[in-house]
């Protein structure tokens, strides 16, 4: 993230202040630091948790494709961190339609997830198994970024299995082709893109 896509967030009215509400989907295990303070400023937003796994004890269990059970036009935000990647390409435009429809005209969504721009570049070196940079997880190599988390997987994980990818010119597309304008598009140079969207009012 950096200044000038931190600027472009819709700005809100002392009314909107006490209401808004950011529904985090794929939001895994409950955690204070996933969740952007950037984005999200504390005292300012209430996090409703959504996430395919009932282990994480989420607010709402659903997919990312069918989240019927949260109403049309009802949160000001939605926050997504490496979900996108895990859907087989045909499921992205349902995603987005859903994100589309449960955010209020004026609101917006805020996605972060691996630049693959910027892995084929480490892939072309011969790196694919070389650490690109160390989380909390442990290293990780741009085949991971590829594939998802091999230790994750080997674990049972299967929801850390990657089906898509992403560079910033078609993760704008795919935004624009939802119904969202304007498209915000980041690569942060650390191997992640940041995106966000605006629904019109």
């Amino acid at each position: 993230m950096n200044d000038a896509m931190l600027a472009e967030r819709p700005a809100a009215t002392e009314e909107q202040v006490a209401l808004r509400t950011v529904l985090h989907v794929g939001c895994g295990a409950p955690s204070p630091d996933k969740i952007p303070v950037a984005f999200f400023a504390p005292g300012e937003w209430q996090e409703l948790r959504l996430d395919i796994d009932p282990n994480v004890a989420p607010d709402i269990q659903a997919s990312i494709t069918d989240m019927h059970m949260v109403a049309d036009a009802s949160v000001d935000a939605v926050w997504s961190a490496h979900n996108l990647e895990h859907l087989l390409p045909h499921e992205v435009p349902v995603a987005l339609a859903e994100f589309f429809r449960v955010v209020r005209p004026g609101g917006f969504v805020a996605v972060t997830l691996p630049d693959l721009q910027q892995v084929a570049a480490l892939i072309a070196e011969d790196k694919l198994e070389d650490a690109a940079y160390v989380s909390m997880m442990g290293p990780i190599t741009p085949l991971d970024m590829l594939y998802g988390l091999r230790s994750a997987l080997a674990a049972g994980n299967l929801f850390m299995a990657h089906r898509m990818g992403y560079t910033a010119t078609t993760l704008e597309a795919y935004f624009t082709r939802a119904g969202f304008t304007p498209v915000r598009v980041i690569r942060d140079g650390h191997f992640a893109l940041w995106a966000t969207a605006v629904k019109p009012a």
